[in-house]
């Protein structure tokens, strides 16, 4: 399936099927969380909460993907996607896809 930020695709005719979302929220793990608090201290990236945001991302898009099939469509246009923390002290992550499914003709 096309999945693309932009809100037309260049020379197609396109049928519009609606609004189509995708969400996933995941929990960091405790251990999780100390490691990333010491590589905070010590400098560098996250490894893990890098891995945990793909992660979510992608639930994200598949389950935005999914409903935009189950619409008709075979390409989702202008899509957004938006990342929060969520729960105690912002212990969980949310990762939301938004956009409009779109049958290329």
């Amino acid at each position: 399936m096309l999945i693309t930020t932009t809100n037309t695709i260049q020379g197609k005719d396109l049928d519009y099927k609606g609004l189509v979302t995708g969400e996933a929220i995941l929990g960091a793990n405790l251990f999780k969380d100390i490691f990333a608090g010491i590589r905070d201290i010590v400098g560098g990236r996250s490894a893990a909460y890098e891995e945990e945001l793909a992660r979510a991302r992608q639930i994200a898009l598949d389950e935005m993907c999914a409903r935009a099939e189950a619409l008709g469509g075979n390409a989702v246009i202008g899509v957004d996607l938006d990342y929060e923390t969520v729960g105690q002290n912002g212990s969980m992550l949310m990762v939301s896809a938004t956009g409009t499914a779109v049958k290329i003709r």
